[in-house]
C-alpha cells in the first residue's frame, strides 16, 4: 500500500469491499433518498439480494415499502420483513433505470422479482448495411454480422412504430428478397403501391439512390432525428385544425415513439466486452487533516452493467484524485480473481503503463486503461463519479455515527472494565417456560458489531426442569469443550470477553466453568434494574455503574436484547413444533412419510390403535416390522390414545 492512503478503520482489507452495514438504519437512510431516478436493491437477512426496482424518483418509491398505511399487498408485506437494508445506484434517466434493472435480475436473480421473470431481452433496430439494398429490421440479438445496431431500447413497440416510420419517410424495403441475385418477373408488393417502398426488386432503383435513403436512416438512428419531429409536428398541427383528429394523433404517437427512441443508452453499449468503471470522490473540506474518499466501481460484463461496488478510503491531505485511483488499482486487482478486458478512469494515472502490464500477465492478454473523453463511454465515466459524490456526500456521517457506535463504544467498554484489545464479545441468555424445553442462546458480537453467523442454539440436554443457573452452566461447558472443526468453526476462536444476562450468580457459575476447564476469560454480568432495563456492568465482584447515554451502554444494551432476543425465538421454534406433534412420532421408525399414509388411510389414531399387523403393514410405505412397532407401541406397552 502506497504512503498517503490508508483502508477506512475496521476494515481489515480493501479487496474485500466490506462494506459498513450492519448497523444499517432504515429510518435514518430513508431521509437521505435523492429524488433521481435509480434502481434501488433491498437486501435480506444473510445479505442477498432479494428484490431490485426502479423508481422515477428513489425517494419516493423506495419510502412507499416502510410506509404501514399502504396496500401493498401480501407479496410486498412479506418482503419488507425480510429487508434488513438497502442501497441504491442512480441513473440520468426511469429509461437507463429500466435497462440497469433488468441487467440487475438476471445476474442475480432476486427471490421477491417475479414480474421480470422471463429471459426476454431489449429490442435493437438492425440495419442491414452489408447488403446491396439494405433493409431495417426488428431484432433481440446482436450479432457480428457487419449490421450496424441500434439501441438497445426498452419499448418494442416504441422500435416498431419507428421503423415503419422510417419505410414510410424513406421508402427502404422490409421483404428478404436476395436482391440483386434473384431476378423477380412477378409484381412489385404492396407496399411499393402504397408509396412506402421503392422496388429495388423490379430494378426501379440503383444502389447509389438506394443509398443516399440509407444514408439518411443512419443519421436518424444516431439521434438527427430534430428535422422530422418537426414535420411531424406541423403534420399533427394541420391536421387538427383540419378537425382529423384521428390523424393528429397518429402523429402525436409517432412522435412520442421517436422521442423514446431517442433517449440514448450508456448503461448498456454497443460492444460486448469486459470492463470496469472507476471513478473516485473525495472530500475536499480545508478543515479536516485527512480527506476522505469513495471509489465508484461499476461492473460492466458481456456489455451490461450487472453490477457495482463502493469503498471507502482515508486519504492523506494533498493526494490527489490520479494518486488515490494509482492505490486503489494495485489494492482491488491484487486481490480479485477476474481482470476486465478494459478499465475506464474519470483521470489518468502516472504509472498506467506499468500497471497495465501487471494487470495484462495476470489476465493472459492485453489490458487497457483508458480514460474516455466523449461519447457513451465518457458518460458511464460521469454516472459512476455522480454515484461516488452521492455515497460520499451522504454516508460520510453515518459511517461516522457507527463508528462511534460500534468501535467508539467498544472503546468505552475496556475503559469502564479496564480491559485491552476486545474484539470478539461473547453473551449468553437462557429462556424456558415453566422448564419447558429450556434452550441456551449465544450472540457474538466483533469490533461492536453482530457476527450473526457465530450464533449458535443450545437445546438444554442434562438439566430437568427450571434452573438457570444449572442450564446455564451446561450451555458453557458444553460451547467451551466443542471440538473445533477447524480454522473456520467458529467455536474454534475464543471471546476475549463474556457477557452473562444476570448479575453475580450467572457471573459465577461462568467462572466455575471456566476454572474447571482450566480458562482465563474476562466475565462480565449485564445487571437489570426493576423494569427489566439494563443499569450497570458487574465485573471483579463489583457493580460499575455507567452512563446511561453514552454509546457503550447502548451497545450493552443491543448485546442484552439480541441475546434475549434469539433465545426467546428458539424457543418459539420448539414450541411451535411441540405443538403440532404426533403420537406417531414417538414409534421408532415411523416417520413422516410413514405418519401421513397412516393416516390417509385410517383417518384417525382411534382407528390406527385398533388396526391389526396385516392391516398396518397393507398400508403404503409400510412393512411389516414397521406395522409389528405400531401394534406394540399402541398394545403391548398398554398405550392408550
Amino acid at each position: 500500500m502506497e504512503p498517503g492512503i490508508q483502508l477506512e478503520a475496521g476494515i481489515p482489507a480493501l479487496i474485500e469491499g466490506e462494506r459498513i452495514h450492519n448497523m444499517f438504519l432504515i429510518e435514518e437512510e430513508l431521509k437521505k433518498l435523492p429524488g433521481k431516478p435509480g434502481v434501488y436493491i433491498m437486501h435480506g437477512e444473510k445479505d442477498e439480494i432479494i428484490y431490485v426496482g426502479k423508481a422515477v424518483s428513489l425517494k419516493n418509491r423506495v419510502r412507499q415499502y416502510f410506509q404501514s398505511s399502504r396496500n401493498k399487498g401480501a407479496k410486498i408485506e412479506q418482503m419488507v420483513t425480510h429487508i434488513t437494508r438497502f442501497e441504491y445506484i442512480i441513473t440520468d434517466s426511469e429509461l437507463e433505470a429500466l435497462v440497469l434493472e433488468c441487467n440487475l435480475i438476471k445476474e442475480h436473480r432476486p427471490k421477491y422479482n417475479t414480474m421480470l421473470k422471463d429471459d426476454k431481452t431489449y429490442p435493437f433496430i438492425k440495419v442491414t448495411v452489408q447488403e446491396p439494398y439494405p433493409r431495417v429490421l426488428f431484432s433481440r440479438t446482436m450479432k457480428k454480422d457487419k449490421a450496424r445496431y441500434f439501441g438497445p431500447y426498452t419499448s418494442a413497440g416504441a422500435v416498431k412504430d419507428v421503423i415503419e416510420l422510417v419505410r414510410k419517410l424513406y421508402k427502404v424495403r422490409s421483404c428478404n428478397r436476395n436482391i440483386p441475385k434473384e431476378n423477380y418477373n412477378d409484381r412489385p408488393c404492396l407496399y411499393y403501391h402504397m408509396e412506402q417502398c421503392m422496388a429495388p426488386c423490379q430494378g426501379n432503383v440503383s444502389q447509389q439512390e438506394y443509398k443516399k435513403n440509407i444514408d439518411q436512416v443512419l443519421k436518424f438512428l444516431n439521434g438527427d432525428f430534430q428535422e422530422t419531429i418537426q414535420q411531424l409536428t406541423h403534420k399533427m398541427e394541420t391536421a387538427s385544425e383540419e378537425m382529423r383528429f384521428e390523424d393528429a394523433a397518429g402523429y402525436r404517437d409517432l412522435i412520442q415513439s421517436i422521442r423514446k427512441i431517442g433517449e440514448r443508452q450508456k448503461i448498456t453499449t454497443y460492444g460486448e466486452e469486459d470492463k470496469d468503471i472507476i471513478a473516485v470522490s473525495m472530500d475536499e473540506s480545508l478543515d479536516l487533516r485527512e480527506q476522505d474518499a469513495v471509489v465508484q466501481v461499476f461492473f460492466m460484463r458481456s456489455g451490461k452493467l450487472i453490477g457495482r461496488d463502493h469503498f471507502f478510503l482515508r486519504v492523506a491531505r494533498g493526494d490527489k484524485a490520479e494518486q488515490v485511483l494509482s492505490s486503489f488499482l494495485k489494492q482491488f486487482y491484487a486481490g480479485t480473481p477476474f481482470i476486465p478486458r478494459e478499465i475506464m478512469l474519470q483521470k489518468d494515472i502516472e504509472d498506467r503503463q506499468v500497471i497495465e502490464e501487471w494487470l495484462s500477465g495476470r489476465r493472459g492478454q492485453k489490458v487497457h486503461i483508458r480514460v474516455p473523453v466523449k461519447g457513451t463511454k465518457e458518460k458511464l465515466v460521469e454516472l459512476a463519479l455522480e454515484n461516488a459524490r452521492m455515497v460520499l456526500a451522504k454516508d460520510r456521517e453515518r459511517i461516522k455515527r457507527e463508528e462511534g457506535r460500534t468501535i467508539g463504544a467498544v472503546k468505552e467498554v475496556e475503559n469502564w472494565l479496564n480491559l485491552k484489545d476486545l474484539v470478539r464479545m461473547e453473551a449468553y441468555d437462557i429462556s424456558n417456560i415453566s422448564g419447558f424445553e429450556s434452550v441456551g442462546s449465544m450472540v457474538v458480537y466483533e469490533k461492536g458489531r453482530p457476527k450473526r453467523s457465530d450464533y449458535r442454539k443450545f437445546k438444554i440436554k442434562w438439566v430437568q426442569g427450571p434452573n438457570d443457573y444449572a442450564s446455564m452452566e451446561e450451555v458453557l461447558t458444553r460451547r467451551f469443550t466443542h471440538e473445533s472443526k477447524g480454522e473456520f468453526d467458529s467455536f474454534s476462536r475464543l471471546p476475549d470477553l463474556i457477557l452473562m444476562d444476570g448479575g453475580r450468580g450467572q457471573v459465577n457459575i461462568a467462572l466455575k466453568v471456566l476454572e474447571n476447564l482450566g480458562m482465563d476469560i474476562p466475565v462480565c454480568g449485564m445487571v437489570k434494574d426493576d423494569n427489566h432495563r439494563t443499569r450497570g456492568l458487574y465485573y471483579n465482584n463489583v457493580e460499575i455503574p455507567i452512563d446511561t447515554s453514552s454509546e457503550g451502554f447502548h451497545l450493552i444494551t443491543r448485546i442484552q436484547d439480541e441475546a434475549h432476543r434469539f433465545a426467546i425465538e428458539f424457543h418459539r421454534s420448539l414450541r411451535s413444533k411441540e405443538q403440532v406433534h404426533s403420537v406417531l412420532d414417538d414409534i421408532p421408525g415411523i416417520g413422516d412419510a410413514r405418519r401421513k399414509a397412516l393416516m390417509r388411510k385410517f383417518k384417525s389414531l382411534e382407528k390406527i390403535q385398533e388396526a391389526s399387523v396385516e392391516e398396518l403393514a397393507s398400508t403404503e410405505t409400510m412393512n411389516m416390522k414397521s406395522a409389528s412397532q405400531v401394534y406394540d407401541f399402541f398394545h403391548k406397552k398398554g398405550k392408550n390414545i
